[in-house]
């Protein structure tokens, strides 16, 4: 069978990943350049292109499908990627429009949780499937819908946001302004909070975490206690998978999905995490539901994800 290819950018605030992908999800090449260097995006813009085409001169590839682009405030509808604080980029542009005057290519641009999630139906454990959500725990919490395989966007192309689903009314504050955000509980910084609560609500306590400066205290310290037996840390991320499993079986019920999806370092933790939340899942789960959605952890590769997902997103045209 003949083989087809894509490019995936990965535009992070320091570094922007470029990968060839081949239609089978192999990354035959890829490259990367720092973004915190680059100020006018024309420059940037030419740049990625004659690495593209660098890249498919090594290889022997006259023809590709397209540029698949992950960005922060990526808009679909757009094709851009304007107004990210932690960009040199300022003001509005056209992808696209830009990436025309260099090369004669199809260029999409997207999110990374709406990446992440047509990734997965790609290239992951999606594969086969038409309906899914995805839920990235991060810093914050992203998400991504895919209906009759494709992405859900919306009217703006913002469409998916559960992270900012409010899961406790006049719960913690977010950093987007609402009060008691999903991600405020489920994020890596949200489960850090939980912990420091804890702490402070046990004095006696006298674990591993009790040990750590409040300062350094992250969420993969919680995650190494609870596999290690510490009882605080398995409660924090039972708090945890309270909140998460209740908002996924929120979300089912708009969709109707063959599976939620879950990546990210908190989900690393394994079983301390993943249990809570297939429990509060599926007590929370609406009944014409039951038996018919999968809890999967995500099976794209940690470091090839976010270029799969850019690639992916080619194919949605």
């Amino acid at each position: 069978m003949a083989h087809t290819y894509s490019i995936g950018v990965d535009i992070g605030g320091t570094n922007t990943d470029i990968g060839l992908v081949r239609n089978d999800g192999k990354i035959v090449t890829r490259r990367n350049i720092p973004t915190n260097k680059y100020f006018d995006i024309d420059i940037y813009l030419k740049d990625i292109t004659d690495i593209v085409k660098d890249m498919m001169k090594e290889n022997d590839i006259e023809n590709i499908e397209g540029i698949g682009i992950c960005a922060p405030n990526g808009n679909y509808y757009k094709c851009t990627f304007s107004g990210a604080t932690n960009l040199n980029f300022k003001g509005d542009f056209n992808v696209q429009e830009i990436v025309s005057r260099y090369m004669d290519v199809p260029v999409v641009v997207s999110n990374d949780a709406n990446a992440a999630a047509f990734g997965e139906l790609v290239y992951g454990g999606g594969k086969g499937m038409k309906h899914l959500i995805m839920f990235t725990l991060g810093t914050g919490v992203g998400s991504g819908i895919i209906i009759d395989g494709k992405m859900l966007l919306g009217s703006t192309g913002g469409a998916g946001e559960l992270g900012h689903v409010i899961t406790i009314p006049g719960g913690r504050q977010c950093g987007c302004g609402l009060k008691g955000c999903l991600e405020t509980y489920t994020s890596a910084t949200g489960i850090r909070r939980t912990a420091l609560e804890m702490l402070e609500n046990n004095p006696s306590y006298d674990g591993v975490l009790s040990k750590i400066p409040a300062e350094e205290l992250t969420s993969k310290h919680v995650g190494d206690a609870a596999n290690a037996g510490d009882p605080l840390a398995i409660q924090i991320f039972e708090e945890t998978g309270k909140v998460l499993g209740l908002a996924m079986a929120n979300a089912c019920s708009f969709s109707s999905p063959e599976a939620v999806f879950l990546m990210g370092g908190p989900v690393k933790a394994g079983k301390v995490l993943l249990d809570p939340v297939r429990k509060s899942f599926a007590e929370n789960l609406l009944f014409v539901y039951k038996d018919s959605v999968e809890v999967r952890v995500s099976e794209l590769p940690d470091n090839d994800a976010a270029i799969l997902g850019a690639a992916a997103v080619i194919k949605s045209l």
